[in-house]
């Protein structure tokens, strides 16, 4: 992936790694475009960061997703990189029912919108002479956190789906990259709170991608040296131990 003279689409864009990205790639000389569901934080990212542009915009409604392909062909005509970011993760107790709702909707979120996302934009980026979906799955893809069990069949689900799309899209001008992070000290189930845990620091984390994509080009899954054990656990025999690490590690 071209690191330079992009027009970016991030989604789930107001915080964490999604906003994080969003200055690294700017400050890198791309034009970034964040979107999200809170109006308040876009004006908020707009206002602190001249040059960063927003688009309100869920993707667990269909609608707006639409609407945001609208503003992006009508005011962002140039986009031609999206990354899919945006997602959600909650602990589920499976013995009994009430965690269905949490379940639908972490699927909707983590599942659909990606795939309602790519469906909106990938004819319009096959029209880019060199185009880039990024679509975000986990190291809890490969190896299961046993205390959110739908957050990890999604992300297994954005990895299949992820690697489907790149052979199709093969014969097109659009890359398809699959980035895959491990535990981040993000607000994501609060990891940002427990110090001193296996959470790896954003700004680290975001340095080593960036290096990442400046120097490997060519890489199709973008992972971190410490996802690695997650990512090969079931090559390396080390799955079932992994498995009962990150067990013990989510009570």
């Amino acid at each position: 992936m071209k690191t330079t003279d992009k027009t970016i689409l991030i989604t789930g864009g107001t915080s964490g790694l999604g906003l994080g990205l969003a200055l690294r790639f700017q400050a890198a000389g791309n034009r970034v475009i964040v979107a999200g569901r809170r109006r308040n934080l876009l004006d908020q990212i707009v206002r602190d960061n001249p040059g960063i542009e927003a688009i309100a915009l869920d993707v667990a409604d269909p609608s707006s997703i639409l609407r945001a392909r609208e503003i992006v062909e009508e005011r962002f005509p140039d986009v031609d990189v999206l990354i899919n970011m945006a997602g959600i993760m909650q602990p589920e107790d499976l013995h009994s029912d009430g965690f269905l709702a949490t379940a639908e909707a972490t699927v909707t979120t983590n599942l659909l919108g990606t795939i309602r996302m790519v469906a909106a934009f990938t004819e319009f980026l096959q029209a880019k002479n060199e185009a880039v979906i990024m679509n975000v799955s986990s190291g809890l893809a490969f190896v299961p956190l046993a205390a959110t069990p739908t957050y990890d069949a999604t992300k297994s689900a954005v990895h299949g789906f992820t690697e489907a799309l790149r052979v199709q899209l093969a014969d097109t001008s659009v890359e398809v990259l699959e980035l895959i992070p491990p535990a981040v000290a993000t607000t994501l189930m609060g990891q940002d709170q427990h110090e001193g845990g296996n959470a790896m620091p954003v700004d680290e984390y975001l340095d080593e991608v960036m290096s990442i994509l400046g120097t490997r080009p060519d890489e199709k899954q973008v992972m971190v040296e410490r996802v690695k054990m997650l990512r090969y656990a079931e090559v390396d025999g080390t799955y079932d131990e992994i498995l009962a690490m990150l067990a013990g590690a989510g009570h």
